[in-house]
């Protein structure tokens, strides 16, 4: 079990989401620099414990640290704990915070932009399919909150950035993993 203080990591972000993005094609991971690393002392990688966020982990629990943009996995039973680097949304205005709950999953999702987008970008189209040019990529956990999902991605450059409309958005390979965890039900909070 993780411990509840802050552990500062000597990788920056950009060798973080590198190291995951390679664990996640089942690539080899790239060499780091040792400048880098030396240079860089991220605190806003920050274990966390899911007891400070959660009563339970009925269902298994979804933690996304708009923060540290990584979305944190623990199983029911807590055999399995994943951390997920994440896009998060563009602005404070966009940002969701609390807890919701998933309450529908689905692999292959259309995307229809939200009202406030099409406002903002009337030369947005009514609705993308399935496909590579869907920008919620993959697969999509549909959250309680109308509008918001933790979704995959195509555009792997957001990863680690606020690019989002209000969503957590995952590399392909990782949301499809977090899909086959997660289940209707699982309890979601955004920090």
């Amino acid at each position: 079990m993780a411990p509840k203080s802050s552990l500062k990591l000597p990788l920056s972000r950009r060798g973080f989401i590198a190291l995951t993005a390679a664990s996640a094609t089942g690539l080899a991971a790239p060499a780091l620099a040792a400048p880098n690393v030396a240079r860089h002392n991220l605190s806003s990688f920050r274990m966390v414990d899911w007891r400070d966020h959660f009563p339970n982990l009925k269902n298994g629990v979804i933690l996304a640290d708009t923060q540290s943009r990584t979305a944190h996995f623990w199983s029911e039973d807590e055999s399995i704990y994943k951390l997920y680097p994440t896009s998060v949304p563009i602005s404070e205005e966009l940002t969701r915070l609390g807890m919701t709950r998933v309450i529908r999953k689905v692999e292959g999702p259309t995307w229809t932009p939200t009202p406030s987008m099409r406002e903002r970008d009337p030369s947005l189209p009514k609705m993308i399919p399935a496909g590579p040019d869907n920008p919620l990529g993959t697969h999509a956990l549909y959250l309680s909150w109308q509008y918001y999902r933790v979704h995959g991605t195509q555009d792997t450059r957001k990863i680690g950035r606020r690019s989002s409309d209000g969503c957590i958005g995952l590399y392909n390979e990782q949301i499809k993993e977090l899909f086959g965890l997660a289940k209707v039900g699982t309890q979601v909070k955004l920090i």
